[in-house]
């Protein structure tokens, strides 16, 4: 009996976070673009050397929202832009699934640097790039004064996780697939 209940708030939390990328629920460029700057501004001012390693990025892929849940198994979606020299290149989609001991809802903000033109090529040529398989992608820090660790720059790809929002915490990018969005 308690296993088929837990079956089903599975199910419901599956259905719903695979509803998210629904065209009911798909974002307007417009309305990604205005969340990217809103989400590029909090990063600078959370995270100081994060935004002087922006400066230097040859690319950055901004998600303000990506929505995780799972109850054992799981899974996030959220919709983002690539932007280039500060322009929007392009639109897209990160989605993920997993299995294993996971509870719970959260939002978070998502920013990964390019800090190569390899790395930002490697991406945008690719058809459904995923982390940790087709390029690994190293956790940001901040430290004491907003100092960033000394091998962090040195990353062809930097991800920062920030602004959790509910009950499930994962600071993995590890499995999450990124898709070009057509908007």
């Amino acid at each position: 009996m308690i296993a088929r209940g837990f079956l089903a708030c599975a199910l419901v939390m599956l259905v719903s976070i695979g509803g998210m990328a629904g065209p009911a629920l798909a974002k307007s460029a417009q309305e990604i673009n205005a969340e990217v700057d809103v989400t590029l501004k909090r990063f600078k001012k959370d995270f100081p050397a994060g935004a002087i390693l922006a400066k230097n990025a040859h690319g950055i892929l901004v998600f303000p929202s990506v929505t995780r849940g799972g109850v054992g198994i799981g899974g996030s979606y959220g919709e983002g832009a690539l932007r280039v020299r500060g322009k929007t290149v392009a639109y897209y989609s990160t989605a993920s699934a997993s299995i294993g001991v996971q509870l719970g809802v959260q939002s978070r903000s998502e920013v990964i640097l390019f800090m190569t033109a390899d790395a930002l090529e490697k991406f945008r040529n690719s058809d459904g790039w995923e982390a940790g398989v087709d390029g690994s992608v190293a956790a940001g820090q901040s430290g004491a004064a907003g100092k960033t660790g000394t091998t962090t720059g040195k990353d062809p790809i930097i991800g920062y996780v920030f602004g959790e929002e509910g009950l499930m915490f994962s600071a993995s990018f590890e499995g999450a697939k990124y898709s070009k969005l057509d908007k």
